[in-house]
């Protein structure tokens, strides 16, 4: 046999081999098979063919429409006809709390906006002041959503004097969309026993102050919510179990089969939390994944109810999250040099922890086995988790085995990606900071050179680093098609729409990879899903279009079409 020959009966053997998978095609029936449409695979080896076929749910193989449809077709086999629509992996998930989307988006005042024009302040205390009038007398007011970055006038930014023109009565409390500051009124302050004199919480909770020491009803870091959230009646149980399950139901319905929980624990407690969804995830009509982290203030010392990697297919526990800085839009993200807005300031944001805290605090979790992540919007933040990872990484013989995550990693330098590089660390960043904030960064808060460089995945996919794309929602929206888009093109969202940072943009392939294959990657469940291959879970997503194929920009107008999880449709 010739060379050529040998090449040509290898590569056959190949294809037949990763078709067939763990099955022989002998006197195998799959319960479904796709044809008759473009199936995506995310696999290098073979990254588009035409068929899909599908068992016990799990795929039993993928090639050409002819030969599935003649090695695997039974008496009792549904076929799908794709009609020229688009299958590929279900869509990864790899930042999102359920929890606190639910509660923000189906129990409070949700005020979000990502769509043109911005509100005002006076349209956001008109839409508190008709969400009182549904109230009780005295009932606490709360919303989630406000953005002074996405706000008319810019930065115009809620205190306790303007949230007292909706209410003397009714307390008030509100998230600003970043989830790491919040707007009070003076009802909420007295309710709390919160005083001019009152400490500031630690971890990076402040209670801010103008120049003469007041109160002025903005808080900074998760922490000092804590005395407010004490005054509140939590929702029923039956409320925060229905509002849960809407969620889950819309993260199915955006083609995400498997979704992240970046804080159990943060929004109730951790084991009321954990138990709630655990049940849930057995429910018949449940209709994703989930792989979870626990918010790691919330665990009291020397947890260890819950082992590492406790859990099943459909529900388990991976991580342990820590929140290392605040946000960039909203300043308070720890930068090395001070933001550009206000012209001349000196702030810089703030760290939430000391390194040596946060070192043998991570170290607790990390010696259990369980994977760490960390929240680090700013550099320096980035530095801190840094060189925590380094410390705890000293003794492993192969770093990248432990899969350490930096979340958000939004202004890394290049010597911080080279670092992330040897350490195998799996960054994950809110793609949404290019679309939705992109012009605010550029223009406003960061200046061009460090906005171009914001969510480096360019610069990532340079060094072959496993980074993926996520939506860190209630604080962007999620749709992995956007995530995609954005990812790919680098438009921001303000007319007339400009490219931010060109050099960052990676080829739709890669922008797919990064809400498939290594978004599995990064909770440990790339054997299991993110692409197409024989023996993985038949968890897919039907499209209207094929992102491969469609420009860019536009890729985050493809419809979802269905859903299949478990090789079974639950959108």
């Amino acid at each position: 046999m010739n060379h050529r020959a040998k090449l040509l009966a290898t590569a056959i053997a190949s294809f037949v081999s990763w078709s067939v998978g763990a099955a022989d095609a002998a006197n195998v029936s799959a319960d479904t098979i796709f044809y008759g449409g473009t199936v995506i695979t995310v696999n290098d080896k073979q990254p588009q063919v035409t068929a899909l076929a599908i068992k016990d749910g799990n795929i039993l193989a993928v090639g050409e429409q002819a030969s599935l449809l003649q090695d695997y077709v039974g008496s009792n086999t549904q076929l799908i006809d794709l009609k020229g629509q688009t299958l590929m992996p279900g869509f990864v998930e790899p930042h999102l709390h359920i929890s606190a989307t639910a509660l923000t988006e189906h129990v409070a005042l949700n005020l979000s906006n990502f769509t043109l024009p911005y509100d005002s302040i006076d349209t956001i205390l008109d839409k508190l002041r008709a969400h009182k009038n549904s109230l009780p007398e005295g009932a606490w007011i709360i919303g989630f959503g406000v953005d002074p970055s996405r706000t008319t006038p810019f930065m115009a930014e809620l205190n306790a004097d303007l949230l007292d023109k909706v209410s003397t009565t009714n307390p008030i409390f509100v998230i600003n969309q970043s989830g790491h500051i919040a707007y009070v009124n003076h009802k909420a302050f007295e309710l709390a026993g919160i005083t001019e004199e009152t400490p500031n919480p630690g971890n990076g909770g402040v209670y801010v102050r103008n120049a003469q020491g007041k109160l002025t009803g903005v808080l900074d870091e998760i922490p000092s919510y804590a005395a407010f959230a004490k005054q509140m009646t939590p929702p029923s149980r039956e409320i925060v179990v229905d509002a849960y399950m809407k969620t889950v139901k819309s993260i199915a319905a955006t083609g995400i089969t498997t979704s992240s929980e970046m804080g159990m624990g943060a929004f109730m407690p951790y084991d009321t939390e954990y138990a709630m969804v655990k049940a849930l995830s057995i429910q018949p009509d449940f209709p994703i994944r989930v792989r979870a982290y626990w918010w790691g203030t919330a665990l009291p010392e020397g947890f260890n109810a819950v082992k590492p990697n406790e859990g099943d297919d459909r529900f388990r526990m991976v991580g342990v999250k820590y929140i290392g800085d605040g946000s960039t839009q909203g300043l308070t993200a720890a930068l090395n040099k001070p933001y550009n807005y206000p012209k001349g300031t000196n702030n810089r944001g703030a760290l939430d922890w000391e390194d040596e805290k946060l070192y043998s605090t991570a170290k607790t979790y990390f010696d259990q086995g369980w994977q760490i992540s960390i929240h680090a919007n700013g550099d320096r933040a980035i530095e801190q988790a840094l060189g925590v990872y380094g410390r705890l990484l000293e003794n492993e013989k192969n770093p990248s085995q432990r899969r350490l995550r930096i979340e958000h990693f939004t202004t890394a330098s290049e010597q911080q990606i080279d670092r992330t590089q040897k350490l195998g660390i799996a960054p994950s960043m809110t793609i949404g900071h290019v679309g939705f904030w992109g012009e605010i960064f550029h223009d406003h808060l960061l200046g061009h050179g460090r906005a171009d460089r914001i969510d480096p995945s360019g610069s990532l996919a340079k060094r072959a680093v496993r980074f993926s794309f996520h939506s860190d929602s209630p604080v962007s929206p999620f749709g992995p098609l956007q995530y995609i888009s954005t990812g790919a093109s680098r438009l921001w969202q303000t007319p007339p729409r400009k490219v931010l940072g060109p050099d960052q943009r990676v080829a739709v392939d890669r922008a797919i990879k990064a809400v498939t294959l290594d978004a599995a990657y990064a909770m440990f469940m790339d054997d299991k899903a993110g692409s197409l291959e024989p023996g993985k879970w038949a968890d897919l997503v039907i499209l209207d279009q094929n992102p491969r194929t469609t420009e860019p920009a536009k890729i985050s107008q493809i419809k979802v079409q269905e859903t299949w999880v478990n090789g079974k449709r639950v959108y």
